[in-house]
């Protein structure tokens, strides 16, 4: 079995698959040129892309996205759970508190400081389910928001994240999701069918990532604003955009030990000192309780939640929404999937479940309730202008609510912080990931290669905001994640194949 992708020198990258480096290149090169040259003709296809994948495949990602936290589940509680991603006996690379900062970090961030007031609000405005009012809608539209950002998302990171785990650390395979596939398709995966996975997975990455930034930038842009007084505007957004990303890549120029793992430390850290902020000045009992009735509803109407887009949602509300959502978690998946493998290394799968799985969730749904919580206590029972605020500029939404708390000046610093640390984890893991892939699987690729990538997130990341602001980059997710729900399947057919060929060589070995 050959456990090595050949790579070669290109120009001066000098450890590159050949095949994904120049492909990936090359079309984002392409994108970059349409989107700059052709703003107008982008918006109308971008919006085209957009209307046709939800009135039509959006069930793609409703079905998938249930199927693979199922499938996820199923492995939590199987008999697989035991299996060790890495060799018997080997221990964990990193402790329990910074792999979950990094995990954390890398698998919501910088959405979920943008959305976390901002998506309650709006279901609180419109909404999705019934016409409700007042205490009613507004945990309905908690209700939602943690649908969207709760077990689903995480399962579909999971699936990656396990798959590439297990045979690149248990198996010798190269850290490259075209490795997922080795039962199914054996040394073809070095072919063109190989080259072929990977370059959806760089693409699926690039704009999932980009997604983030793009939407990072707005809202760091906000948080000047309020603070400082700096103007918003593309401008202001896209030189963001070039700061942040030089942070990043001299973060990922350090490394994953000295670079990206202190930066997620940190964010993480800086995230609790303001949770903990806005939980003791903000409307503490009506969280508690909040937090406490959501949890109930939320696993009370999992099922129902889990198609209900399909059967009630409007296409205007499900491409801004639940598909929306889908698909940029699955965009994120070969990013996030690959780097949760990659800082996972010598757990078995159940703690790997246990940790990935429900952890971040939690937490997740913590924060959710603290930030989105107090928007709402504001907005029914002080009758603060957040939904106001919010209909005028989104990204706004954070900042809006923190000014009606004591030291909103103080607050509005700390989440900049908050923003632009997770934005630098963001894009300094996200080309790590891009840099794997493209060079075969190396799990720590040449420093001007990491550059490269980098740089390139941020080109893409501008553009973006430039050809369409929050509809390209809700349209650049949806359409990078449809070909990549597909190519999951196979990774969960391939991942239950190789596991049971396991136990089987186990089982004859024991006996």
């Amino acid at each position: 079995m050959n456990h090595k992708i050949t790579t070669k020198p290109i120009w001066f990258f000098k450890e590159t698959n050949p095949p994904v480096f120049i492909a990936s290149a090359v079309l984002m090169f392409i994108f970059i040129l349409f989107a700059t040259l052709l703003p107008e003709i982008s918006k109308k296809f971008f919006n085209f892309i957009q209307s046709s994948i939800v009135e039509n495949l959006s069930w793609v990602f409703t079905i998938g996205t249930v199927a693979f936290l199922c499938f996820v589940l199923f492995l939590l509680f199987s008999k697989y759970g035991k299996i060790r991603l890495g060799q018997p006996g080997e221990k964990p690379q990193f402790n329990y508190p910074t792999w979950f900062s990094m995990m954390f970090s890398a698998g919501m961030g910088i959405g979920l400081v943008f959305w976390s007031i901002a998506e309650p609000i709006k279901h609180y405005m419109s909404p999705p389910v019934s016409d409700v009012k007042m205490l009613a809608a507004a945990h309905q539209a908690m209700n939602v928001t943690y649908f969207h950002w709760g077990l689903h998302a995480w399962g579909v990171f999971m699936v990656v994240g396990l798959s590439l785990a297990y045979f690149s650390f248990r198996k010798g395979l190269p850290l490259t999701i075209r490795s997922c596939f080795y039962p199914l398709l054996g040394d073809k995966i070095y072919g063109p069918w190989g080259h072929c996975i990977d370059v959806f997975a760089v693409v699926g990455t690039m704009f999932g990532v980009a997604t983030s930034l793009g939407l990072g930038s707005m809202q760091v842009n906000s948080g000047l604003n309020f603070v400082v007084d700096v103007p918003e505007s593309k401008t202001i957004q896209i030189i963001l955009i070039a700061l942040i990303t030089a942070c990043a890549t001299a973060s990922v120029v350090l490394g994953l030990e000295k670079g990206i793992s202190r930066i997620s430390n940190f964010n993480v850290g800086v995230s609790i000192l303001l949770v903990a902020f806005v939980f003791f000045l903000g409307p503490t009992f009506f969280i508690v309780e909040m937090f406490a009735t959501n949890i109930k509803d939320y696993f009370s109407n999992i099922l129902y939640f889990s198609y209900w887009s399909e059967s009630i949602a409007t296409t205007e509300w499900k491409s801004s929404w639940t598909t929306f959502y889908w698909g940029w978690w699955i965009a994120w998946a070969p990013f996030v999937g690959l780097f949760i493998a990659r800082i996972s290394k010598g757990r078995t799968i159940r703690e790997f479940i246990l940790g990935g799985l429900f952890a971040p969730t939690f937490a997740t749904f913590i924060w959710l309730s603290i930030f989105g919580g107090t928007a709402l206590h504001l907005e029914i029972f002080q009758g603060a202008p957040i939904a106001e605020a919010v209909s005028l500029n989104v990204s706004s939404a954070l900042f809006k609510t923190l000014n009606q708390l004591p030291y909103a000046q103080i607050t509005a610093g700390l989440s900049t912080m908050v923003i632009v640390t997770f934005f630098v984890t963001s894009s300094d893991s996200g080309s790590l990931v891009i840099d794997i892939l493209t060079a075969g699987g190396h799990p720590n690729p040449p420093v001007n290669q990491k550059v490269f990538w980098a740089i390139t997130e941020g080109v893409i990341a501008s553009v973006l905001v430039l050809a369409g602001g929050l509809t390209a980059l809700q349209t650049a997710a949806i359409a990078s994640g449809l070909p990549f729900a597909i190519i999951m399947v196979g990774m969960c057919i391939s991942l239950i194949k190789g596991l049971r060929s396991e136990l089987i060589i186990t089982n004859k070995d024991s006996s």
